[in-house]
């Protein structure tokens, strides 16, 4: 186990002014040693004398992804590269990777968050926890393999692919857990069926740490039924470090540690702090970050806050599932459509599989979406009356829940593309 009781249960109040001193120092070392923050902070007219509390924070200018292509590869870093010991680095979705480095204390402060997440999730000494994330740049492999060891847990680094050898080795080596993405779970839960493996009765496998892409509560229910398994959600940017929050066995929301970061809730239009439990997009700033500090950088993830003390008795603050991305939010017919809403709603339907892409096509000045989903192997029907009705029904639900007429598409199983990393859900092929 890797238990921090100070830090985890300390009083809110508390927890408030530890994170006013770490924050007023990183400012003021900001102001003096940093150049893209010290202008920042003067073309608002701030100085470090003005942060006489917490709340001041929201003085204090945003920080945005572009900033990061804007100053690549290392600029925005405050120390200088020979104390640099590792880069990851994030393609991202245009234009320049985003690059960010680690000092030995950056390292340590990662493996220490992800070490006390995994505790709070049962994983420790007596586990082996098979990392199926990518190793290498992308920060998730290697940040989970030392935050696994930390607690003690025994580690197998598969990466991604070669799913049927990681299936073996996870009948082989008596495999606990795993952490990866819950469309690559899924995909390995595919492959076990065509292999003849039943992951509940052919494997030990109890657990797994979910991420790196948007999932739904009904993904959740039906990882967990079909596998046998508890899935918890982690959380993490390579902005941040990496992943470095989950949620606990109450799974209540995602705890972030307070002595790591300070979390804001705002309004995407009129950039107003939110209240508890109202969805906004999350702002964070990394409190103890050495090479790369983040002051008030917009992640653009939709969430909301929770401040009350959690049933396990830690008083973090918690987040709530991450439900879709401000920038990522596909705007159809002048209606906000995140990609997580489709899943949530086929989700629900029992006839329909795990695997699903959505398409925006442009006509015009019209904007067309069309949803292609594979049905489970016992319901593709070759009775064209059957299907028809069936997915009548899916647009009447998606209809329903999203505002908005969608096209659907049935795929027998297996029709669509399969993804070892990231799924992509959504091709747009519009045009702006």
């Amino acid at each position: 186990m890797y238990w921090n009781e100070k830090m985890e249960c300390m009083p809110v109040e508390e927890m408030r002014k530890f994170q006013y001193t770490g924050f007023k120092s990183l400012i003021e070392k900001l102001y003096n040693s940093n150049k893209f923050y010290h202008d920042r902070m003067k073309s608002v007219n701030v100085r470090p004398d003005d942060i006489r509390s917490l709340d001041d924070v929201r003085k204090l200018p945003f920080m945005y992804k572009q900033d990061l292509r804007d100053y690549y590869p290392t600029k925005l870093f405050n120390v200088p590269n020979t104390d640099i010991i590792r880069f990851h680095a994030s393609s991202g979705t245009s234009g320049k990777p985003t690059v960010v480095g680690y000092t030995e204390n950056d390292l340590n402060y990662w493996t220490d968050s992800l070490a006390r997440a995994l505790t709070s999730i049962g994983i420790g000494d007596k586990d082996i926890l098979q990392v199926s994330y990518g190793y290498g740049l992308f920060t998730g492999g290697l940040g989970l393999h030392y935050g696994a060891e930390k607690v003690g847990a025994s580690v197998v680094p598969t990466s991604v692919g070669n799913t049927e050898r990681q299936l073996e080795l996870m009948q082989d080596l008596d495999v606990t857990a795993i952490a990866c993405t819950p469309s690559y779970l899924i995909h390995m839960s595919d492959v076990a069926n065509k292999m003849g493996i039943d992951i509940k009765k052919d494997t030990c496998l109890k657990k797994a740490v979910l991420g790196a892409e948007p999932w739904t509560e009904s993904m959740r229910t039906k990882i967990e039924s079909t596998m046998g398994i508890r899935a918890y959600d982690i959380y993490g940017t390579s902005e941040m470090a990496g992943p470095m929050f989950t949620e606990c066995e109450e799974r209540d929301g995602i705890h972030i540690s307070g002595d790591h970061m300070y979390v804001e809730i705002l309004d995407p239009e009129t950039g107003e702090i939110l209240e508890d439990g109202e969805k906004g997009e999350m702002v964070v700033t990394m409190l103890q970050k050495e090479a790369f500090p983040l002051v008030r950088f917009k992640i653009r993830d939709i969430t909301s806050l929770n401040h009350d003390v959690c049933e396990c008795g830690r008083t973090s603050p918690r987040i709530s599932k991450i439900t879709g991305r401000s920038d990522d939010m596909l705007i159809i017919r002048g209606i906000n459509v995140f990609p997580s809403q489709i899943e949530y709603t086929l989700m629900r339907i029992p006839e329909i599989g795990n695997q699903y892409m959505i398409e925006v096509t442009r006509d015009g000045a019209l904007d067309n979406m069309r949803i292609m989903v594979e049905l489970k192997p016992d319901m593709f029907s070759d009775k064209v009356t059957d299907l028809v009705r069936l997915r009548m029904r899916i647009e009447s639900e998606l209809r329903k829940y999203l505002e908005i007429a969608a096209v659907v598409e049935l795929k027998a199983p297996g029709e669509l593309p399969r993804f070892e990393g990231k799924a992509k859900r959504v091709i747009d092929k519009r045009v702006f």
